[in-house]
This record gives structure tokens, sequence and C-alpha cells, in this order.
């Protein structure tokens, strides 16, 4: 009993300081906006080059810093630090409220987002995604380097299509499963600390691949419509993006072989005992069945939106396609997963943050700070070469994602100052913006840079000494991959 009201205790006075520390930073938060808003810059500093930062600007500027203090501290929700830049931008003149939610609310994007995370959730619920990773345990045989691998592959192929948090936590238990099957020691087996790893490694990875693969990918391409007129379709973004995610593949591999090589050469099942579990495995049921139809119409319909466009004579956005397909799960007779079930696994407070973000990102373009920031920070890339200006930006962004534990908000400072750059420096948008937007949420060095990258850290298999040293060879790796794909296919499309 005694030491029960010790832990109470406990628990309470470590729930204060936490409290009284958040405290202290949204008080930071406020001071360092501020600070920023009333300080008086010189002209030299207001004016760089053609690039001037006005009143509103400088005000916009500070509810940035705002944001960033809040995000990086985590004082506060994401969704609701978001929230409040909106109020405080409408507050402080920046534009009108209607204006500043219309950026957010108003834009198709956040159809888009909960489109593809109702196809998620479809695709979990019904047992599909597990089907699929059996699947891949069966091809891979016993093999504990050929597992790594089929991990990683097997996480990149649903990524692309399923949001990178659902398949991390997908292929996590199953990895435990494998590991605990093995009798294998947390923290002290290579295999585990490779497996483990892997599960984020082909989820973050897969994520680049296609728009649906992650939160930052339409956030980006709703910046370049609204600031630059670039429409992207599906299949403009796969151009870059799907090639840049399987020329990962076997490095990952390899550098999780490098520091991790397993112990143990093949499980304790043989490779017939593994194909014999996948064929024992239940046939697809209705649900898996309605799901893989209506999950292939919708990949069918984003790949074949400009002959639809033309044959139906209408625009199609990225989010109407898969908006219908969602709507179609809940036709009388479709399926038996109720919207109830479904909402759950709804994000809601990331499309909160997704509609702040877009709000924010946008009035830091318009109100001419994004600029003013770019010439500051980047200015000086204009003499580079075409390659080292894609260089320079992809590996900018890969250590921005060390400071920020979300990718959506990494893409919500990072692209509208990206493309302002652009139109700075008199490049075509798409030149520079796209490796940002791609590289965005490869977060592979911190553990606590991507919520996809806590699920398989939580089984305890490995620390966060383990994920950043192997870590950071591979964002070196992607580095070098992402600006060699982005500059060979601009050069065969003509985008260069």
């Amino acid at each position: 009993m005694l030491k029960k009201k010790n832990e109470e205790k406990n628990m309470i006075k470590s729930l204060n300081d936490k409290n009284i520390k958040n405290a202290m930073f949204f008080l930071l938060a406020i001071v360092a906006s501020i600070a920023v808003i009333l300080i008086p810059l010189p002209d030299s500093v207001k004016n760089v080059g053609k690039v001037s930062l006005n009143g509103s600007g400088q005000i916009a500027l500070g509810i940035l810093v705002f944001a960033l203090v809040l995000w990086l501290t985590e004082a506060i929700p994401f969704h609701i630090t978001g929230l409040l830049s909106m109020f405080l931008l409408a507050v402080l003149n920046v534009d009108s409220f209607k204006n500043i939610v219309k950026e957010g609310f108003g834009n198709d994007i956040i159809t888009f987002f909960i489109g593809v995370l109702i196809l998620s959730s479809y695709i979990s619920r019904s047992g599909l995604g597990k089907r699929i990773s059996v699947f891949i345990l069966s091809l891979t045989g016993n093999s504990t380097r050929v597992i790594i691998l089929g991990f990683i592959v097997v996480g990149t192929l649903l990524s692309m299509w399923i949001t990178d948090m659902a398949v991390a936590a997908m292929l996590m238990p199953l990895a435990r499963a494998i590991l605990e099957q093995e009798k294998v020691t947390p923290q002290k087996s290579n295999f585990g600390k490779a497996l483990m790893i892997a599960s984020v490694w082909g989820a973050l990875i897969g994520g680049i691949a296609t728009p649906a693969g992650c939160g930052p990918n339409p956030i980006a391409m709703g910046f370049l419509r609204e600031m630059a007129g670039i429409n992207l379709n599906f299949f403009d973004w796969m151009i870059y993006g799907l090639p840049s995610a399987l020329l990962l593949i076997m490095p990952s591999w390899l550098i999780l072989l490098l520091f991790f090589p397993p112990e143990m050469k093949t499980l304790s099942k043989s490779r017939k005992e593994l194909r014999a579990e996948f064929k024992s495995y239940p046939k697809m049921d209705r649900e898996e069945t309605v799901t893989v139809v209506i999950f292939i119409l919708t990949v069918v319909a984003w790949l074949i939106t400009p002959w639809l466009e033309g044959m139906l004579k209408i625009s199609i956005p990225i989010s109407m396609p898969v908006l219908f397909t969602a709507c179609l799960f809940f036709i009388p007779g479709t399926s038996k997963i109720k919207w109830s079930v479904i909402e759950r696994d709804i994000s809601w407070s990331g499309i909160l943050l997704v509609v702040s973000g877009l709000s924010l990102g946008m009035m830091l373009y318009k109100s001419g700070a994004a600029e003013w920031i770019s010439v500051m920070l980047l200015g000086g890339i204009g003499d580079l070469s075409l390659f080292m200006k894609i260089l320079v930006v992809v590996f900018i962004t890969s250590v921005l994602k060390v400071a920020f534990s979300s990718n959506t908000v990494t893409a919500t400072v990072l692209i509208p100052i990206v493309i302002a750059l652009a139109k700075n420096l008199g490049i075509p948008p798409l030149t520079i913006a796209l490796p940002a937007s791609i590289t965005s949420s490869l977060a592979f060095i911190l553990v606590t840079s991507s919520p996809t990258n806590l699920i398989p850290y939580s089984a305890g298999y490995f620390t966060i000494k383990d994920f950043a040293k192997s870590g950071m060879v591979l964002t070196i790796v992607s580095t070098i991959i992402v600006t060699l794909v982005i500059y060979t296919m601009g050069s065969i499309v003509g985008l260069y």
C-alpha cells in the first residue's frame, strides 16, 4: 500500500514538473514571437537584394517562431499550435480570418488526406495488410538476412498506398512474433535490431513513392498549386518518387547488414514450414476481397486521371478519385465494417495539423516572409550548378528533419520557403521544391523525428543510438540517390 502511494506521489510530481516545463516553453514561445515582431530591424536586414521584409511579413515571421518553439518542444499538441497560429495571424492582421481559414480548410488536399486514411484503415481492419506481410515472409524463407530485406520490401510496397505509420504498426507485431519465437534478447541481438529498424525504414522509403504515401506529399502538392500554379497529378509525382524509393531498398538493406550483421543465419523454422503456414492461412473473405477491388480501382483511377479528364472534359484533382472510392465502402451491402470503427483510425489531429499548416505556410508566402527567409538562408545557392542546387536542398531538408518531430511540420515550414527561393532565383519552382518535398518524410536519424519511428522503437529491440548511427549513413546515401533520380528524371521529361 505504501509503495503504491509513493508511486502515485511520484507520478503526480512528474506530471506537475512536466506541466511547469511546458508552461515555461509556452511563455518562451510568446516572448520569442513578440521579440521578432517588435524588434526594429535595420534596412540592411530588411532589404536583401531585391527582397524586402514588410510589416506583415515580420508579423508572420514572429508567428512562425511562436509555432516553431511549440512544435520543437511539444509543449502543446502539434495541431493546437497550428490552430493558435491561425488565430494569431488574423488578430495581428496579417490577413482576414476568413482568408486564412480558406487557405487551409478550403483546400482539396484535406479531402485527399481523409480519403487515403479511410482506405488505409480498411486495408488494416480487413486483414489484407497482414496477409500481404505473411505472404512476403513465405517468399523470403528462413534466412535472417533475406527476411530483413523482405521487411524493407514489404514496408516499401505497402507504404506507397497506406500511411507509413499504419505500415510500421502492421510490421512491428510480425517482427516481434518472429523474434520472440526465436527467443531473441532485446537490444542484445543484431538480428532483432536490424529487423525492427527495417520495419521503420521500409515504411519511410515507400512513403516517398506516391502522393498517398505520407502526409508531406499532398501538402507539398497543395503549396505548389497555390503558390506556383503547378498541378502535379499522381503519375507526375511517381516519375520521381517511385525510382527514388526502389533505389533506396538495396542500400538500406546493406547498411543494416553492415551495422547489425545477424548472429544467426536462419530461423528455427524451415523454409518449407513457413510456406506451409501461409498456405494454411484462411482464404480471402468478403472484406478483404472488397478492399482489394476498391484499392485497385483507386490506384487505376489515379494513374489514368489525365485520360479521364480528356474524356469527361472536367478537371480531376488528386483528391477526387480516392474520395469517391472511399465512399464505396459505405454503400449498403459493400462492407460490414462500419464508419464508427473506421473513424477511430482517422487521425483528426493530423488533419487539423495539415489544415493549419497549409494556412500558416500560405500566409508566410503571401506576406513575403517566406521569400525573405529563403534569400537570407539559401540565396547563395543561386550560383551553384543545377545538380548542386538539388543536392543542397535535399541535404538541408534531411538535416532539418533532425530538428522537427513531424513530417508535416517540416513540409509546412520548408516548402513555401523553397518555392519562394525558386521564384527569386528565376528558376522553375518544381526544380528545387520537388527534392525538398520528397525528402521531407525521410526521417532516418532520430527516433523522435516521426511517430512512424516510435512504433517499432517501442518494442525495445534497438536503442536511439542504434537508430542514429545507421540512419546517418542512410541519410547521406538517400541524399545522393534522391538528387540523382530527380536530376536524371527531370532531364528526361524536360523539367531541366
